[in-house]
């Protein structure tokens, strides 16, 4: 094998870029090549709403979020686990908190000044940025083929590594557009689907009309499929036009998507009164009311309102309102059909892509020597709370690592 040369990355979000500055430390000459105008827009995006980087819970707890990818991803999170994240970000000149809930994230809560800061280091250590490449796939002559604004543009690389991304947020370059590529050359892959998604519901017009878009806070989501442990948490929902969306259901995305595909749709059922005893919430709802409209009962006595009573009003039937035991049943599960998750396009991440059985313990495809992948093009998903950017990142680094022991350069 070589023991130096040139080294392609294409892809330039969280994970290329980790791999570029894992290899340019070392020496070796390195080229990142992106089919957008920039790099790192989705990662930008992330950071839209606060850039959660990480998360600070125990490490065990913390690889039990990645279900049955665990395994794969064990040894890439070990060696670049939440605490060295946060080390990498304090190198780069800015300082990180912990939220309550244990999530991490910088100081300033944005993407766009660590982002600078990454690129100006990478810029400095001989990184070379090379943006409107579209990565074609392979000449004859085993050079990248890239669609460029000048014409068809051949590279030769003496490694390469593929962090193209999953199949959502298309505009911003994660596409999916490698699957056919790399399905040509044997590469086994999973096809992609929606993760961290929403889900359709089929709401009334009513509904539909008055309350899209409003949080359905403080509720416990319960829901047990066919085959698998019950799912069980608390946090919040948005009510959409279509269905819900939310933290709280992205964290059973995987489950609730499994569950459709093999039996159709899945129901869920929310506890409105966390906190509240059965018994006791019945006794409060049988409370003599008098002249005051059950509406105005349920919010003095038992705090349901507005978006919470207009869901069991969507859902409840005449006879549920007629009687406090059977109202106070539906509120502690309320039953919703989930037909479909959201189209993948509209996904936070995705799950499928290159299964971990095709790569070697160093990232590298089996069928196609000396070309790595990293980051969300491989068939691992979780939940957000900052484990996908961790992964990313840790999927970056051993890549680079791979690519190093590939060329005998370590």
């Amino acid at each position: 094998m070589p023991t130096d040369g040139q080294i392609a990355i294409i892809g330039g979000g969280p994970a290329g870029l980790m791999a570029a500055e894992t290899l340019a430390a070392r020496g070796l000459r390195v080229d990142v090549y992106d089919a957008m105008p920039s790099v790192g827009r989705k990662f930008l995006l992330a950071g839209k709403g606060g850039l959660n980087l990480t998360h600070t819970e125990a490490h065990e707890t913390f690889l039990s979020r990645y279900g049955a990818r665990r395994e794969y991803l064990a040894p890439w999170l070990q060696g670049f686990d939440a605490q060295a994240l946060r080390d990498w970000v304090h190198a780069l000149g800015h300082d990180t908190f912990v939220g309550t809930s244990g999530r991490v994230f910088p100081t300033d809560k944005k993407a766009a000044p660590l982002l600078r800061a990454w690129l100006h280091r990478l810029r400095e250590s001989g990184v070379m940025f090379h943006v409107r490449h579209r990565w074609l796939g392979w000449a004859e002559n085993n050079t990248l083929r890239f669609a460029t604004s000048d014409g068809e543009r051949q590279i030769r690389a003496d490694a390469v590594v593929l962090a193209l991304g999953g199949g959502s947020w298309a505009k911003l370059g994660s596409n999916g557009a490698w699957m056919p590529i790399l399905q040509a050359q044997g590469v086994p892959v999973a096809a992609l689907q929606p993760a961290n998604c929403g889900f359709d519901v089929g709401w009334s017009e009513h509904l539909r009309t008055r309350f899209a878009g409003q949080p359905i806070k403080s509720v416990v989501l319960n829901f047990t499929a066919a085959a698998g442990a019950p799912f069980r948490k608390q946090g919040e929902l948005m009510l959409t036009a279509t269905g819900l969306e939310g933290g709280l259901i992205y964290a059973a995305s995987a489950r609730l998507r499994g569950a459709i595909a093999a039996t159709g749709p899945a129901t869920i059922h929310l506890d409105l009164a966390p906190g509240w005893e059965l018994a006791r919430l019945t006794r409060e709802i049988a409370h003599p009311r008098g002249s005051r409209s059950l509406s105005s009962h349920l919010h003095s006595r038992v705090n349901i309102h507005g978006v919470k009573m207009a869901l069991l009003r969507e859902i409840g039937s005449a006879e549920d309102f007629a009687d406090p035991a059977r109202l106070a049943a539906l509120i502690k599960a309320l039953p919703i059909r989930l037909i479909a998750p959201r189209p993948l396009d509209e996904a936070i991440s995705s799950a499928g892509g290159v299964m971990f059985e095709a790569l070697d313990a160093h990232g590298m495809l089996r069928t196609l020597p000396g070309v790595f992948c990293a980051g969300e093009m491989l068939d691992w998903e979780a939940p957000t709370g900052g484990y996908l950017l961790t992964a990313c990142f840790a999927s970056g680094r051993a890549a680079g690592l791979g690519v190093l022991d590939w060329l005998g350069a370590i």
